[in-house]
């Protein structure tokens, strides 16, 4: 019988939080723990797929968070259709070497329109007045009502955004329980955010983040106990490690100023024109790729990025080619921040003429990653007063905008994205079965993640 495998990403785990975390701490000890080497960039959406097709994202095609998509003439991050990803997943090369082989997604990325048995994703209900609502979807169509009913409904609020807290976390580790018991699956992968928000709100390093880490590891509790009763393996695995940050970099203004970035407005407000720019960055936490329509332009766009406050390097696609990074996907360019630095994705000039959206938590609409959205807005006294004053207006079915993020990135205390600049900083990876890694190197690459697994399942009971 293949042995069955729990695959549980905590996002942001390092190292030295274990002595935060009694439970993570115990695996380890009764089994074993190495660090990750993970890929460029040290993002979620390229990690994750690397970590399951055992692939680069040269290979994979998933450069980032998000991209443009040249042939739409948009920037788009947080897709979800798994088609995006290219290769085969952990979970189709062991249906085909293991009988009776099913795997079961909870919050993994790129969950919908995968091939896996089971499902849960976040799916929020966008209202035909403009509302959106908190749920999920699920693959069966009937598991969406049971977790309901039993869990309540997916907390969407808790899970991303100012309010984002533990609650997301818990409500995926009680899913992921259930799944386990009434589906039995050989793979189960299930993904616990938390560790993400508090420590880019706060920083790695403050008193909130070793509270976010005690409060995973007691989420986490439960569901390593269940797993230790099915005689599961269980892999714990972490994408990267976040460090403190206190640099933005405005990468969009210099290329607007520079006259390379363009804009176009609606009702006095400026939106990001990428048809007739020469030149613009979708950031994403410490890496931006930029977009150059002309290759005449490359060079030039290379020198004042070089020369920029807070930038590292710029790959140009040679040394795209070391990092394999180097995809259509990518940008002409691709640059890095320096370490405590990250990319806003802000191209407006004038606070009083910036989009619609961009005070408020958006992710789909903004051209690039806002880790402000973790934040009421500190500059505003009557932040909260004017959050309670929407859910108001929400609770009695009108529209609303809860507009309540900064307009600036001052306040955030952490970033990722450039590969780990100290071993404090490295991901890692645990597992229950200490001969899983008995063979592994200091550093193991992030796409050995799926070898692991498969070796898991092929263990003698």
């Amino acid at each position: 019988m293949t042995h069955r495998v729990l695959l549980i990403d905590v996002v942001g785990l390092t190292r030295p939080l274990l002595r935060h975390m009694p439970n993570l701490s115990a695996l380890a000890a009764q089994g074993a723990l190495t660090q990750l080497a993970p890929v460029f960039p040290a993002v979620t959406c390229p990690v994750q797929s690397s970590m399951v097709t055992g692939l680069m994202p040269n290979q994979h095609g998933i450069v980032g968070n998000g991209w443009y998509f040249r042939d739409l003439g948009e920037v788009l991050l947080w897709r979800q259709s798994n088609k995006l990803v290219a290769g085969e997943k952990v979970w189709e090369t062991a249906a085909g070497r293991f009988d009776g082989y099913r795997s079961a997604n909870v919050g993994w990325w790129y969950a919908m329109n995968a091939s896996n048995d089971v499902i849960v994703t976040p799916r929020p209900v966008y209202h035909q007045d403009g509302r959106k609502s908190p749920d999920c979807y699920t693959v069966p169509a009937d598991l969406h009502d049971i977790l309901t009913e039993k869990l309540g409904t997916f907390p969407l609020f808790q899970y991303w955004g100012p309010t984002a807290n533990i609650t997301s976390s818990r409500w995926l580790v009680d899913a992921s329980i259930e799944i386990l018991q009434r589906y039995s699956p050989t793979l189960l992968t299930t993904y616990i955010p938390h560790l993400d928000y508090d420590f880019q709100r706060y920083g790695p390093h403050s008193p909130l983040a070793i509270t976010a880490a005690t409060d995973v590891d007691a989420a986490l509790g439960p569901l390593l106990t269940c797993a230790a009763e099915h005689e599961m393996t269980t892999i714990v695995v972490s994408e990267y490690g976040i460090a403190s940050a206190d640099t933005p970099v405005d990468i969009n203004r210099l290329l607007r100023r520079e006259s390379y970035l363009n804009v176009y407005t609606q009702q006095g407000r400026e939106y990001l024109d990428p048809w007739t720019s020469r030149a613009f960055a979708v950031a994403d936490h410490q890496v931006a790729h930029v977009y150059v329509r002309d290759d005449t332009d490359i060079a030039r766009v290379a020198s004042l990025l070089t020369g920029l406050h807070g930038v590292d390097e710029v790959l140009d696609r040679n040394k795209q080619r070391t990092l394999a990074i180097d995809h259509p996907r990518s940008g002409e360019l691709v640059a890095i921040a320096k370490p405590g630095a990250w990319f806003t994705y802000y191209y407006w000039l004038d606070d009083d003429r910036a989009p619609e959206f961009a005070p408020c938590v958006d992710i789909h609409r903004k051209p690039g990653y806002d880790p402000a959205e973790l934040l009421m807005n500190p500059g505003d006294r009557a932040v909260k007063v004017k959050a309670a004053a929407a859910l108001v207006k929400k609770a009695v079915g009108l529209r609303y905008t809860m507009g309540v993020v900064a307009l600036n990135g001052a306040s955030v205390g952490g970033t990722h994205g450039r590969l780990p600049d100290s071993e404090e900083d490295a991901p890692v990876v645990i597992t229950s079965s200490p001969e899983l890694l008995s063979d592994a190197p200091a550093r193991m690459p992030v796409t050995d993640v799926r070898d692991l697994v498969l070796d898991a399942h092929a263990r003698k009971r």
